[in-house]
């Protein structure tokens, strides 16, 4: 018998009719690319869902979990902006060493006219409306009230004689990065302190304190997640997802084949942000640069990042993510972004860039922090965040045929003799699949070169196990186009045909 069967007994005599299902041949599915959102809750947040992988399906649901106003459900509502279909789940994590960032507002004077007091706290709009004759202590606590009636700002308030203490809604060093700014859209935009009121800022600060990222990545368990946004930038967090994706016992490595991409942004001037760069080398972390000026915060910028890469990159994997709008975000003031030259240096130490244009910030170039080989030199094979995304798709492209079609498949050397319906499979056959494969995969514009690929494909049985095929494959990814370079040569005028 040539065919071979799974399920009917070679030896069945009853008769008449049966027949098996095998499916082997009719899978076309893709992998489905999860999203993650790792981040703290708010301090008085009960704990059922801190430190456990949730599926979060609505916006109202991330508040339920982190409270109202917290880093986590600011995150979500920002990715929703760019990402209304993606599969979300959140790592939610409290942190119970440290300390909350505080911030004051300080009112004097009294109003000479009615008017509108315009609070920006982490660039989301606050107005309290004064009276003329209202005084500094008046006008504090009406603020007060605004805010605290504002229940997703990440702050609360307090008001006394003339002074608003506002706090952070969680123990940590990210509440530091709340921004604090009145009337940050100007007079021309009709923001602007009732006259006889001055307002003085003191910037939030004493913030202190990371959630342990050791006890978060735990939870991760074997779960894939293709885009995490992790939003803090310390060393030791970067330290424990480099291991939590690394090459070798990682999710990237041969046991676990896992996959997927960090994103995370700091904040800083263009030396603190190089020295940053320098002192990473990591091709799973994208590392967004934060202009100081930027309102929001940099929780919401890794998140606008991660989901805007989710969106491109679930339709295309090998599709540049620059130019990519970031809603949610709003630019730094004209005069505080980086400039071109500042950008460069950026990119060059391991820092993505963005930009602002046609009304959204976007991105420019989302790269890694991988930046040199082991032996210290020069090394852009992993430069590009999308490579990495590409890499991930094409392995699981092949994953998903080679346990599809054979896995339970003979295996024989080539020239075997054997019936057309066995399922056997030879070092030839793997070959012909790959290269058809690549085909395909060339056509859906993801490779390239394809003759070239045959020619260095190698497919062989391995010398020491019977059972195990040993495959160089030697794709030739596709390239986004990055840098465009013309050469004017104008002429005032051609000479006239010979």
């Amino acid at each position: 018998m040539a065919i071979g069967f799974s399920n009917i007994p070679a030896d069945i005599r009853v008769p008449l009719f049966y027949a098996e299902m095998d499916n082997s041949a009719a899978n076309s599915a893709s992998s489905a690319m999860r999203r993650l959102i790792v981040a703290q809750v708010n301090d008085n947040v009960a704990p059922a869902d801190v430190g456990k992988l949730v599926l979060v399906s609505s916006v109202a649901l991330a508040k339920n979990i982190g409270g109202q106003g917290s880093m986590l459900a600011s995150m979500y509502e920002t990715w929703r902006k760019t990402d209304p279909l993606g599969e979300i789940w959140c790592l939610p994590l409290h942190n119970v060493e440290g300390a909350i960032a505080k911030g004051v507002l300080t009112f004097t004077g009294t109003a000479t006219e009615s008017g509108v007091l315009n609070l920006y706290v982490g660039g989301v709009r606050v107005q309290a409306a004064v009276v003329n004759g209202a005084t500094a202590a008046q006008a504090a606590t009406a603020l007060a009230l605004k805010i605290n009636a504002a229940a997703d700002l990440p702050v609360t308030a307090a008001a006394a004689e003339g002074v608003v203490t506002l706090s952070a809604k969680w123990t940590g060093d990210s509440g530091n990065d709340i921004s604090l700014q009145f009337n940050r859209l100007g007079k021309s935009n009709g923001e602007d302190t009732p006259a006889g009121l001055t307002t003085a800022i003191t910037a939030m600060t004493g913030g202190a304190g990371v959630p342990d990222q050791t006890a978060a990545v735990a939870a991760l368990g074997d779960e894939p997640f293709e885009f995490i946004a992790m939003p803090w930038s310390d060393v030791a967090s970067l330290n424990t997802w480099q291991a939590v994706m690394d090459d070798n016992t990682g999710r990237w490595s041969w046991a676990k084949q896992l996959f997927g991409h960090v994103y995370s942004a700091k904040r800083g001037t263009v030396g603190t942000l190089v020295a940053a760069g320098q002192a990473r080398n990591d091709q799973h972390m994208t590392l967004q640069a934060l202009e100081l000026g930027v309102p929001q915060p940099f929780w919401v910028q890794a998140a606008a990042l991660a989901a805007r890469t989710a969106v491109f990159i679930s339709a295309d994997a090998s599709r540049p993510t620059q130019s990519g709008s970031l809603p949610g975000l709003d630019p730094a003031p004209a005069s505080e972004r980086f400039t071109l030259t500042e950008r460069q240096s950026l990119l060059n130490y391991g820092i993505a860039t963005a930009y602002y244009e046609g009304g959204y910030v976007r991105i420019q170039r989302s790269i890694t922090t991988y930046q040199k080989n082991a032996f210290g030199q020069a090394d852009n094979s992993y430069l590009d965040s999308e490579t990495m995304h590409q890499s991930a798709f094409i392995v699981r492209r092949l994953q998903s045929v080679i346990t599809s079609k054979y896995g339970r498949h003979k295996l024989a050397s080539d020239g075997t003799r054997f019936g057309a319906g066995q399922p056997i499979v030879t070092p030839s056959t793997i070959r012909g699949e790959l290269i058809a494969q690549y085909a395909k995969l060339e056509l859906e514009g993801h490779v390239e070169n394809a003759e070239l690929f045959a020619e260095h494909l190698v497919v062989e049985r391995d010398s020491q196990d019977p059972s195990r095929v040993n495959v160089l494959f030697p794709p030739d990814y596709i390239n986004g186009l990055r840098v465009f370079a013309l050469l004017n040569q104008f002429r005032l005028q051609y000479d006239a045909a010979a």
